[in-house]
């Protein structure tokens, strides 16, 4: 079970002030952290998936989506 328990609209509504939902906002918290934690380097796909899912429950594609969200590198539909 994880640490957060998820509420599937809170997590899709953007926050007023930045316009990051929940999730979004603990990947990037997660990922900052995990960047200090190995001096600055970059941080592999999976160890970010497996830190994420220490706190919510998220699968490898919805992580995914939300990366592509967070960088801008959306894929175009088919």
């Amino acid at each position: 079970m994880s640490a957060f328990p998820r509420d599937d609209l809170l997590d899709t509504i953007p926050d007023v002030r930045d316009g990051l939902t929940r999730v979004e906002r603990i990947i990037l918290k997660v990922l900052h952290d995990t960047q200090q934690e190995l001096g600055g380097r970059s941080v592999s796909t999976i160890m970010l998936y497996g830190r994420v899912c220490e706190i919510i429950d998220i699968s490898q594609d919805e992580l995914q989506r939300h990366l592509q969200r967070l960088t801008g590198k959306l894929n175009p539909p088919n």
